[in-house]
């Protein structure tokens, strides 16, 4: 006789179904398992993609030719060694007839129209000029005059970077990348015995000091990043100074003083919903309100203008991830604050913040690198494609990494992408720090709990 299936509470269990029930969960679980694992694999391996082809860009061999080599002006070719009026006579031997554009392009802010019609005076307020040539015109100065003007008011990297496009004239050729000057040098000795006379061959890391510290040319021999990288500098601390506080006191309210009516419960919802709103229609409220309706206050198309627009971006995710914060700290933390006599802020400042920190100092490290890659609000609030002026204030003209690399990578040549390569090393780096520093500061604020 066979036996009877085993009861339990009346319920007839089937061994058989149990264990294909069991063998199907198990499978499923697997499969998931394994595609989550897939997942981090795919990501991993297109992150080393991205890198290895930045990297690759970055790096190589290059074969370049000179108007005048740079030996010719100066020992062993360092222009980086002579003096601001060194430089300036160069320029007054080599290009004469191009002095008045270098003052008009990097000294003078106004329309390039008026510019030689007005006295100098006017032209360039507080600048050093020679004794007699305040009340003249550009063109009514000479050759030396001129000269003085851009040694006494130019600093010298900006001075070198002049000398380098318009006398030394170096001009890329061709470039290689990294792969292939580790594994075709054959190859490219071959391409120089075909450049023509006289150029050089050598190996550039396009990421360097000289990328750093130069601004923005004409030229991707000799152009670099240093505007680009103070902008954005400017702009993102800037955005966290505005967006941080009241981002923060915004879940504040919301968390501990907001009771729950359902106007409360729609700006919640509302600011749940901004956090997902393109960055352009933030861009084009920055434009409404910033560069347009209070151009008095934040001088139109200015460093200021791009934070304040920036900060609107970014609150959204600030206010969320502090809400998160501050609502997984422990109900009983402030019934014990209470318990000794603190009053409802006393709680707030001194025992919910401070344990909220470090979920609040997460959501600025996804704030900031949202903010620092942002391309398009910026470039509606003004943001310049081109510009050789570092910003010295609040409503200064600007521009950013990223709107720097997006104007590289535009242009067709090859030699322009690979100072986009350098650019996005430089932009990742910047990121870095500022998440390192947040990192830091949330990493010693779990340290202060945990004591």
């Amino acid at each position: 006789m066979s036996a009877a299936p085993e009861t339990a509470g009346g319920v007839i269990h089937d061994e058989a179904a149990y264990k294909r029930g069991l063998r199907l969960r198990t499978w499923r679980g697997t499969a998931w398992q394994n595609f989550f694992l897939l997942a981090i694999v795919a990501g991993i391996a297109a992150l080393i993609a991205l890198g290895f082809t930045v990297v690759n860009d970055a790096f190589g061999y290059v074969i370049a030719t000179y108007e005048t080599p740079a030996a010719e002006l100066a020992p062993n070719g360092d222009l980086n060694g002579l003096s601001n009026a060194e430089l300036a006579q160069i320029l007054t031997e080599h290009t004469p007839s191009r002095l008045a554009v270098y003052i008009r392009d990097y000294l003078y802010s106004g329309d390039p129209a008026e510019f030689a019609k007005l006295p100098m005076s006017q032209a360039l307020p507080g600048a050093t000029l020679l004794p007699g040539a305040e009340n003249r015109t550009v063109r009514e100065l000479n050759d030396e005059q001129q000269a003085a003007i851009l040694g006494d008011n130019l600093s010298q990297p900006v001075l070198v970077t002049i000398v380098e496009d318009n006398v030394v004239g170096e001009s890329i050729y061709q470039t290689f990348s990294l792969t292939e000057s580790l594994v075709n040098r054959a190859g490219i000795e071959a391409e120089l015995a075909s450049a023509p006379e006289g150029a050089t061959l050598s190996f550039r890391s396009w990421v360097s000091l000289d990328f750093l510290l130069s601004p923005p040319s004409a030229n991707p021999a000799t152009t670099g990043a240093r505007v680009a990288l103070l902008g954005s500098l400017w702009v993102t601390a800037l955005t966290i100074l505005i967006a941080f506080p009241i981002g923060v006191g915004a879940a504040i309210y919301l968390e501990e003083y907001a009771a729950p009516t359902r106007f409360n419960r729609f700006i919640e919802i509302n600011i749940r919903n901004l956090a997902g709103v393109p960055s352009i229609v933030y861009g084009i409220l920055g434009l409404a309100v910033f560069v347009r309706a209070l151009a008095t206050f934040t001088g139109g198309r200015s460093i200021l203008s791009a934070a304040l627009t920036m900060s609107l971006l970014i609150l959204p995710v600030v206010i969320i991830n502090a809400q998160e914060a501050i609502r997984a700290v422990p109900l009983s933390l402030r019934e014990a604050s209470y318990g000794v006599g603190a009053t409802k802020w006393q709680t707030i400042w001194r025992v919910v913040l401070r344990s909220a920190t470090p979920g609040i100092l997460t959501g600025v490290i996804l704030a900031i690198s949202r903010a620092i890659g942002e391309t398009a609000p910026l470039l509606l609030v003004g943001a310049s494609t081109f510009i050789v002026s570092d910003p010295s204030g609040l409503l200064s003209k600007f521009t950013v990494l990223p709107i720097q690399i997006y104007n590289y990578t535009a242009r067709p040549q090859q030699p322009w992408r690979d100072a986009a390569a350098a650019a996005i090393l430089v932009l990742l780096l910047v990121l870095l720090l500022f998440n390192a520093t947040a990192i830091i500061m949330r990493q010693r604020a779990r340290r202060r709990l945990s004591a």
